[in-house]
C-alpha cells in the first residue's frame, strides 16, 4: 500500500468514550503496511495504521445509547469514515464493570449487551472487554481480593466467583453467541475478576471458548508476571492484542512495592508507569513478544494503546509504530523442510 506524507490532525469525529492521554490505534504484525494511517476515523492519516478499535464505553459513565433503528442508520456513516481513510474496525470495544453491585453496573450491563448487538452491523466478530468485579455480600462497592489472609477473604473471593463472575458470564456468553459474535477478549487487569492466566483460564473452562485474551502486556509488567510466558501458556486463546508498554521505577519501588494507589498523572512519583513502545522495554523484548505471538498461532492485529502521560499521542503512536515495523513478522512462513 501506498500513501501520502502524514498532516497535523483535524478531528472532526471520535471513535467513542476514552480515558485521557489514551489513543488506540492498529499496527497489523503479518503484512505490515507503510502507508500513511490514522489514529481516529475523525482526523487525517497517521503513519503504519491499519485499523482502528472503535470505543463504546471504557469505564466510566455510560452513555445513552441510540435506540436501535437509529444505530442501524447511523452505521453506513461511520463504516465510510472509516474506510475513507483506508482503515478497518478490529474490533469494538466496552471496558465498564457490569458486575458493580451499585446502578452502574447494570448501566455497564446494559451498554455491554447493546455494544454486543452492534459489531456484526460493523462487520466485527469480537468485543475487546474486562470481566469486571463484584464486592462481596452487601457491598456497596467492588472488591479485588488479592490474599489469602485474613480467612474471609477466601470465602469472599469463593462467592464472587459462585454467585457473580459465573452467573453473569454464562449469560453473557449465549447473549453473545445469540448475536453472532464469537469472541469475547477480556484483559487481565487489575481490580477485575480475571486478571491473570490462571483467572481467565478459569472463566474460559466455566463458559467456553467464546472468552478468550485481549492481551496486554502492560499490566502482567507491573504485577510481576511474565508476559512470555503467559503467551505461551494461553495460545489459541488469545483474541486481540494490545502493544503497551509498562516503564518499572526500581528507586521508587524499593520503597513502595509495585502496589501504586498514586495518580497517573503523578508519573515522577509512583513505581510503575504506562509508557510509549521501547521506553520501558527495548526491542529485543518486542521481537521475543512478537515471535511468541506467532508461536502461539496469533495473526492478528497488535493494537497501539497510548497511556503515557509524558508524550503526546501522535508522537508516542509514531515511535510506537517504527518499533513495531523493526520487529514485528508481516508475512507467514513460506519455509518447507528439504525432502531427501
Amino acid at each position: 500500500m501506498t500513501g501520502s506524507p502524514a498532516d497535523n490532525p483535524a478531528p472532526d469525529d471520535d471513535t467513542g468514550d476514552r480515558e485521557p492521554h489514551e489513543d488506540r490505534s492498529e499496527h497489523r504484525q503479518r503484512r505490515a503496511t507503510h502507508a500513511p494511517r490514522d489514529t481516529r476515523p475523525g482526523c487525517r492519516t497517521r503513519p503504519g495504521l491499519r485499523r482502528v478499535r472503535h470505543g463504546c464505553l471504557v469505564h466510566g459513565p455510560a452513555r445513552r445509547h441510540r435506540p436501535a433503528a437509529r444505530q442501524r442508520a447511523r452505521t453506513p456513516r461511520l463504516l465510510a469514515k472509516i474506510t475513507d481513510r483506508g482503515l478497518a474496525i478490529s474490533a469494538l470495544t466496552c471496558s465498564g464493570n457490569p458486575l458493580h453491585p451499585g446502578p452502574s453496573g447494570r448501566e455497564h450491563d446494559q451498554v455491554t449487551r447493546r455494544t454486543i448487538a452492534l459489531a456484526p452491523l460493523l462487520g466485527v466478530d469480537r468485543v475487546v472487554m474486562m470481566s469486571g468485579l463484584p464486592g462481596g455480600p452487601g457491598d456497596a462497592n467492588p472488591n479485588w481480593i488479592t490474599v489469602s489472609w485474613p480467612p474471609e477473604t477466601t470465602q469472599i473471593l469463593e462467592w464472587q466467583w459462585t454467585e457473580a463472575v459465573l452467573p453473569y458470564w454464562r449469560d453473557l456468553v449465549a447473549h453473545a453467541r445469540d448475536r453472532g459474535v464469537g469472541k469475547l477478549c477480556l484483559e487481565m487487569h487489575a481490580h477485575q475478576a480475571v486478571y491473570n492466566v490462571p483467572t481467565l483460564l478459569r472463566l474460559r473452562e466455566e463458559v467456553g471458548p467464546v472468552v478468550g485474551a485481549n492481551f496486554d502486556p502492560s499490566h502482567l509488567m507491573w504485577m510481576g508476571a511474565d508476559p512470555l510466558a503467559a503467551i505461551e501458556a494461553l495460545g489459541e486463546a488469545i483474541y486481540h492484542v494490545h502493544a503497551k508498554d509498562t516503564r518499572l521505577e526500581p528507586l521508587r519501588q524499593s520503597l513502595t512495592s509495585r502496589l501504586e494507589t498514586l495518580p497517573v498523572m503523578a508519573a515522577k512519583d509512583r513505581s510503575w508507569n504506562y509508557v510509549t513502545l521501547g521506553y520501558g522495554h527495548d526491542d529485543a523484548f518486542w521481537r521475543a513478544f512478537c515471535l511468541a505471538l506467532r508461536r502461539a498461532g496469533y495473526d492478528g492485529v497488535l493494537s497501539i494503546e497510548h497511556e503515557d502521560v509524558l508524550m503526546g499521542p501522535v508522537e508516542g503512536v509514531t515511535k510506537s509504530v517504527d518499533l513495531l515495523r523493526r520487529v514485528a513478522l508481516r508475512d507467514p512462513s513460506s519455509y518447507k523442510p528439504q525432502e531427501v
